[in-house]
């Protein structure tokens, strides 16, 4: 399953920082703009598989799992 997310990057000092504007807390950094791309990608990937095992582990009784989507203007 593909998701988009907006990635913001930032020249600061020699380094380049990025956030992922949807997810606080998913951030890098990089000597590079590819870099930090890079760096960025696998810290969401990283976020992502890490906040669902911690729900699956958390999850008591019966539950429903299902996509949800949100158009935003």
């Amino acid at each position: 399953m593909k998701q988009q997310f907006t990635a913001i990057y930032q020249k600061r000092g020699k380094w380049y920082v990025g956030w992922v504007e949807e997810i606080t807390g998913v951030n890098s950094q990089g000597k590079t703009l590819k870099e930090v791309r890079a760096n960025l990608q696998e810290a969401l990937s990283l976020i992502i598989t890490v906040n669902r095992a911690l729900t699956i582990q958390e999850i008591r009784g019966r539950t429903i799992r299902e996509p949800l989507t949100l158009a935003l203007a």
